[in-house]
């Protein structure tokens, strides 16, 4: 039998996590472009992001028809958050930049990278990336190198470096009391034996 779900942040009610969830304002928007596989994952960080950000946007999907209309946002000048040769590291807005739409693909690198690939429009726009050496609290997941983070972490560090000085900590609430909750799920010796220091 299926336990009862919170509408709005999809986990079991039982471990509901929206009054954890924050309603930031942030001058940068940012559009969640979510794998269509993330949906339904234990651990949807990207659904936070967009939960806790009140200029934020979460599509699902792989190809996105409508992406022209999505990428010209009056006011805002698009970037997509993601690694390449060409990418340039974020720095704080000066007084009279433009915005950025934040472009942040949802997936793992493969799935994210078939869709810059289905995606040509998306594949096209100029690319930021996060200073290096963030360390993830993602603790249950094996990351693919350092630096590597789960979407809200990757949306915090890049919001915070844009705005500074103003914190989107309290985003990163609801993500710390989910892994907290799955690693009491699986209990203590279980999360050592897999995610533990080796």
């Amino acid at each position: 039998m299926s336990r009862i779900q919170c509408p709005r942040c999809l986990r079991p009610q039982t471990h509901c996590l929206c009054p954890l969830i924050p309603s930031l304002d942030s001058r940068t928007r940012v559009l969640l472009l979510q794998h269509p596989s993330e949906v339904n994952h234990a651990l949807n960080t990207a659904r936070l992001a967009a939960l806790g950000l009140k200029n934020a946007e979460l599509i699902v999907g792989e190809v996105f028809e409508d992406l022209p209309a999505l990428l010209n946002q009056p006011g805002y000048q698009a970037r997509l958050l993601f690694p390449g040769e060409e990418a340039q590291p974020m720095q704080a807005y000066t007084a009279n930049d433009e915005p950025l739409l934040l472009v942040v693909p949802d997936g793992t690198w493969r799935k994210a990278r078939k869709m810059l690939h289905l995606n040509p429009l998306l594949a096209a726009l100029p690319r930021v990336t996060l200073a290096e050496g963030g360390v993830s609290r993602y603790r249950l997941r094996k990351a693919p190198g350092p630096g590597a983070l789960s979407t809200v972490e990757a949306i915090v560090q890049a919001l915070q470096t844009l705005e500074s000085p103003v914190s989107f900590e309290p985003l990163l609430k609801p993500f710390e009391a989910l892994i907290e909750g799955q690693i009491a799920a699986m209990g203590e010796e279980v999360f050592q034996r897999n995610h533990g220091p080796r």
